[in-house]
């Protein structure tokens, strides 16, 4: 596998990619993230392993030498929640969260729906994207049935930008609704009638992400979105994420997601 290979739909994204740095970082994001290794070149995490990363968590990856190969899914907090619901499984306030976050996994029929995932992907054949939204429906309700605590919680509900800690939520939104423009610590905090200080604290302990690192995560995603659904400039998508040079926005999209703009949308588009 050479070129990556991307699909974004609303309800959620899927990325095959090929590894070659010795360390990559998956920023935190809102929504739900399952890592597949297809061929692993990492010490401690085998060909097949898995690992599931709850929303506003991060994780960092490091090979040895190699290249190695991975399916990322990425599925919407309203997804998991919309099924849940079906399922009656969902309450409201109701705290959806992976129960081994972060540890590597062996599940075998996790594994089978991933592989032919990656394998629709891969191929495009005729139906592929019918096929794969059934996969990815079918993976969300094995993963509430198996891999997801549904519990009540005081602390986390349900907001317009996903499931979020409501100490969190106003600052939370401030950044969604404000990412396109420089943001300083004062303002966000300010959003959660909270002190610089104590936020930032709060923030990284509840996120695990500093502020900033969160919005440029924030940042990143949108522009995966208008890079692979607009026809708009590279340079006016950047200028719409906060990133007045063009440069710097490559930059900082290169180190989140591996690709340059350019590189990412040219794998998008071959997919439509």
């Amino acid at each position: 596998m050479n070129a990556p290979r991307l699909l974004i739909e609303s309800s959620f994204s899927l990325e095959l990619r090929t590894l070659q740095r010795r360390a990559v970082e998956l920023p935190a994001r809102p929504d739900y993230l399952i890592v597949y290794l297809l061929d692993s070149k990492f010490s401690h995490l085998a060909t097949g392993a898995l690992l599931l990363v709850n929303p506003n968590s991060g994780c960092k990856l490091e090979q040895n030498r190699g290249r190695t190969e991975l399916l990322l899914v990425r599925l919407a907090p309203q997804l998991l929640i919309e099924t849940a619901t079906r399922l009656r499984l969902y309450r409201l306030s109701s705290q959806l969260l992976f129960r081994q976050p972060l540890q590597p996994l062996t599940d075998a029929r996790l594994q089978n729906t991933l592989a032919a995932i990656a394998s629709e992907l891969s191929s495009s054949a005729a139906g592929w994207r019918e096929v794969i939204a059934a996969s990815v429906n079918q993976l969300a309700v094995y993963l509430l049935r198996n891999r997801v605590n549904v519990q009540r919680s005081a602390e986390i509900e349900l907001s317009r930008v996903g499931i979020v800690d409501r100490r969190l939520r106003r600052a939370i939104e401030f950044m969604h609704d404000n990412c396109g423009r420089e943001l300083s610590l004062h303002e966000i905090a300010d959003a959660a009638y909270l002190s610089e200080f104590h936020f930032a604290r709060l923030f990284k302990k509840l996120t695990g992400a500093t502020p900033h690192a969160y919005l440029a995560a924030l940042r990143v995603e949108k522009a995966r979105r208008l890079l692979a659904e607009t026809d708009l400039a590279i340079s006016e998508i950047g200028a719409r994420v906060g990133y007045t040079s063009q440069s710097h926005f490559t930059k900082i999209f290169r180190e989140a997601t591996g690709l340059t703009p350019k590189a990412f949308r040219e794998a998008a588009l071959k997919l439509n």
